[in-house]
């Protein structure tokens, strides 16, 4: 069977950024020419997830206050103490999310539903450049 792999690079401001990736994540599809299978994207790093969601604007607010009662920033974590880093949130934050996610094809489309958009959630708690991988399997 098939695979093809390649990767989406972006900056981003951390902070648990919302960023809609379903359009580049359909073009590597494309790229891959394959018509029927599962694409998989990965997230390289233990700060960053990848979700499904509605993206729109309440919601991105409704997710950043549930990470934020979740794994709230500002308080002490074992992570912290290690590291010094100040991010210890955002671990345990993107280890609740999970750094990938797979979604079949059909015809050479993402099959999502109508209001399902495909993001990733940077939890670091500073600017990042960030590389995604993505990884097509399919005939």
């Amino acid at each position: 069977m098939p695979v093809y792999t390649t990767s989406l690079e972006f900056s981003t401001r951390g902070g648990s950024e919302i960023i809609d990736i379903t359009g580049r994540v359909q073009e590597s599809l494309t790229d891959s020419r394959l018509r029927e299978g599962l694409v998989t994207v990965f997230v390289p790093g233990s700060t960053g997830g990848v979700i499904t969601l509605e993206y729109e604007p309440g919601l991105m607010r409704d997710l950043g206050e549930a990470f934020e009662r979740l794994a709230p920033s500002g308080v002490a974590y074992h992570h912290d103490r290690t590291w010094g880093d100040g991010n210890g949130h955002s671990h345990v934050r993107a280890s609740l999310v999970g750094p990938s996610l797979s979604v079949p094809f059909r015809e050479g489309r993402l099959i999502l539903g109508t209001w399902q958009q495909i993001a990733f959630v940077d939890f670091d708690n500073r600017p990042r450049r960030r590389v995604l991988i993505v990884q097509v399997i399919g005939e």
